[in-house]
């Protein structure tokens, strides 16, 4: 008998999956090759100065195992102020670049990632998704995060199953300060001389109007905090835009960057 998931993929006929690199994307694009055959499935994976290149590696690593038909764009979101101003809808503009990028390369069902627990979440992605008549399988399914990870284990997917939540480097810029692809090169270059520095379970480079702050797991706080070693490390990767800006350490909070959004 087909699960769920399985009834809602195949009533869709031939789709386009809008493919992140994280593990809820990933494994609904496994999932639906599997089930409807490549012919019926194509991938699309959006690459800017927000997307971790771990990320666009995972999907062409996968799309290789897998035999996907799968396009690498530029959405094009870096050349609209609405999103380099970085409101607090900026995801809104985002998708919106993505989702309309990919409706102008297929004439497929565009299908996404999202799962239930992001129905219970601030998501102005979701508006610019139903703008284009997006679907969502797992949330048509009832799907949520832990239902995903299960999915993925069930299916032997490995490392993949256990992928932390990455969003795009944007996100650790908080709301108001201007998108730059200096900084998010200087994010990700931090985030990963931290985790081979500490082995963090969770690290986010934040960069706010007080300053740069890296969030860890409370072990890896511990760790951090009074290193100034560590923090001089930091310090040389910083752009000229925030060069000199006090550097700080405190315990991981979800979208504490992302300030303003609706309750």
């Amino acid at each position: 008998m087909p699960t769920p998931l399985e009834e809602v993929l195949s009533s869709l006929g031939p789709i386009t999956i809008a493919v992140s690199g994280g593990v809820d994307s990933m494994t609904l694009a496994i999932v639906a090759g599997r089930l409807l055959g490549t012919h019926a499935v194509d991938m699309a994976h959006a690459v800017s100065p927000a997307v971790q290149p771990e990320a666009t590696e995972r999907v062409r690593l996968w799309a290789q195992r897998e035999g996907w038909t799968l396009v690498t764009l530029d959405a094009g979101e870096f050349g609209d102020r609405n999103y380099l101003d970085n409101p607090v809808n900026r995801c809104f503009f985002c998708k919106g670049h993505l989702y309309g990028a990919i409706a102008g390369l297929s004439r497929r069902q565009i299908v996404s990632g999202a799962n239930m627990d992001d129905l219970g979440e601030y998501r102005p992605g979701l508006d610019a998704a139903r703008a284009v008549g997006v679907r969502h399988p797992y949330v048509e399914a009832g799907v949520d995060k832990a239902g995903v990870r299960n999915l993925a284990r069930q299916l032997g997917l490995g490392d993949l199953a256990e992928l932390p939540a990455s969003p795009c480097l944007s996100s650790r810029v908080e709301t108001a300060i201007r998108i730059d692809p200096a900084t998010l090169t200087a994010i990700h270059a931090i985030e990963t001389l931290v985790g081979r520095s500490l082995a963090p379970e969770t690290v986010r480079c934040r960069v706010r109007h007080a300053g740069v702050v890296i969030e860890l797991d409370p072990s890896s706080l511990a760790a951090a905090e009074g290193s100034q070693e560590l923090v001089q490390a930091i310090a040389a990767l910083l752009p000229a835009s925030i060069a000199g800006q006090r550097i700080s350490f405190e315990a991981y909070r979800k979208g504490s960057a992302f300030v303003g959004a609706k309750s």
